[in-house]
């Protein structure tokens, strides 16, 4: 009796086990580089490259709609250069010494710390299609005319694509990329860029 006892209890221990093993892991880590360049206008020249660590967490995982929150530190490598002439004023103070340096073209560090939200669908166990909206507060190292060096914002827009094998899931990325400071120092006026990543993430 003892002994039909103790396989019983064995066998109810290794199908509890089994069943969590099967739940899906809520934690995911992933690696991503992109690029990306201005919408087309008169102002100014922008292109950007970088690089994104990227955490997420899932509130539903394998869900048909799964939600996600992630963390995504990325630093971004951009180049620069004012177009327009007149972009700035005759009435701004050092008008003539700030056009020269700002017609030139330069490197930009962008360091980011972006919060994201995620609603994705899951088609199958594999295949799935999210959209992702972020925002996060930002270091840039070089003054702009369109943005005051320091401190400052990145908002995203994405629409994603997302093919897994296993634990392993390859990420595909368009999106509009927006930064600024919301007025909190006096150049404002921002950057607007179109990108592309390609990322790989890793289900734990």
């Amino acid at each position: 009796m003892f002994r039909k006892s103790f396989l019983f209890v064995l066998f109810c221990c290794a199908g509890m086990y089994a069943q969590e093993q099967k739940e899906p892991s809520k934690l995911s880590v992933g690696l991503a580089t992109g690029f990306g360049s201005e919408f087309k206008n008169i102002d100014y020249t922008y292109t950007n490259r970088y690089i994104q660590a990227q955490i997420y967490y899932s509130l539903n995982p394998g869900k048909k709609w799964e939600y996600q929150v992630a963390l995504q530190p990325e630093v971004n490598f951009a180049t620069h250069r004012l177009k327009n002439f007149y972009f700035v004023k005759p009435d701004d103070p050092n008008s003539e010494e700030k056009r020269e340096a700002y017609m030139k073209l330069k490197d930009i560090r962008e360091y980011i710390l972006n919060v994201a939200f995620f609603a994705r669908h899951n088609f199958t166990k594999s295949f799935s299609i999210y959209a992702m909206g972020n925002v996060g507060p930002m270091i840039t190292n070089t003054e702009t005319e369109r943005l005051t060096k320091g401190f400052a914002f990145c908002d995203v827009f994405a629409l994603g694509v997302t093919y897994k094998i296993g634990n392993v899931a390859l990420d595909v990325r368009p999106n509009v990329r927006h930064t600024s400071n919301a007025g909190l120092q006096a150049s404002n006026a921002g950057f607007n860029t179109h990108n592309i990543a390609f990322g790989i993430i890793v289900q734990l």
